[in-house]
């Protein structure tokens, strides 16, 4: 995909260039997200994610600009280890870690995708027909900068975890 070429790019000729020769991507995915809009997202690794978000704001801008209207998220791209089963246990000695299991990366998964923006808190919505919701409160401060992405936000979460999700930027009374 183009991803990867707009990436190298930007190291070549922008004022990111020193960041970013240092970081690298696992994989960039083109998806529909709705409203026939698209949306890109770049897989980065695990250990590196700090650094994409110290220049995150910055890159998505240069990489929107690129990409005209289409949205850019970074995510990590972490790995799911299958729940341990009885015959399963003899095989792998070791402990499957908790940033391995499924709810896990599935969150984190979700964090990665409103950053800058930060998780303020989580309710989820059960329906009579046994179907969830999830609704994520967002920070009221970053509303500016994210509102216009939320429809994204849910379409990129869908795709990568078939959870439904949405969300809110609330007004908390204390």
């Amino acid at each position: 995909s183009a991803a990867p070429q707009a990436l190298l790019e930007l190291e070549m000729n922008s004022d990111l260039k020193a960041q970013l020769r240092e970081l690298n991507i696992t994989a960039a995915k083109e998806i529909e997200v709705g409203g026939g809009r698209k949306a890109i997202i770049i897989f980065v690794p695990v250990p590196q994610l700090k650094s994409f978000q110290k220049i995150q704001v910055r890159l998505v801008r240069e990489l929107e600009k690129k990409f005209s209207g289409k949205h850019v998220v970074f995510i990590a791209q972490r790995r799911i280890l299958p729940k341990p089963t009885r015959k399963s246990r003899t095989k792998n000695k070791q402990k499957r870690p908790r940033s391995r299991t499924l709810t896990a990366v599935h969150d984190a998964i979700l964090e990665d995708l409103v950053f800058p923006s930060e998780i303020v808190g989580k309710r989820i919505r059960v329906k009579l027909d046994g179907s969830r919701l999830i609704k994520v409160h967002l920070d009221k401060a970053q509303q500016n900068n994210v509102e216009h992405k939320v429809e994204t936000f849910s379409g990129v979460y869908k795709k990568l975890t078939g959870k439904d999700v949405n969300f809110e930027f609330p007004e908390f009374q204390l």
